[in-house]
């Protein structure tokens, strides 16, 4: 997933995170607010050893959201 597309379909995207990924806050998901680089420093942060598997579930979130399209 590029940066752009993070941004475009952030709203979708941070429900299904903290659902997800249950250690990102309210706070942080509003700090991130759709900078893909900021996401990443706080999964690396919080999730350092599962950091590509997260990118990779966004990825996969990503492609569904495209199929549905």
């Amino acid at each position: 997933m590029n940066k752009e597309q993070f941004k475009g379909n952030w709203n979708q995207f941070k429900g299904e995170i903290k659902k997800k990924w249950g250690k990102f806050t309210d706070d942080e998901l509003l700090q991130i607010e759709g900078d893909y680089d900021k996401f990443e420093g706080k999964a690396q942060e919080l999730y350092g050893d599962k950091k590509e598997e997260i990118t990779q579930w966004l990825d996969s979130l990503e492609a569904k959201n495209r199929k549905a399209c």
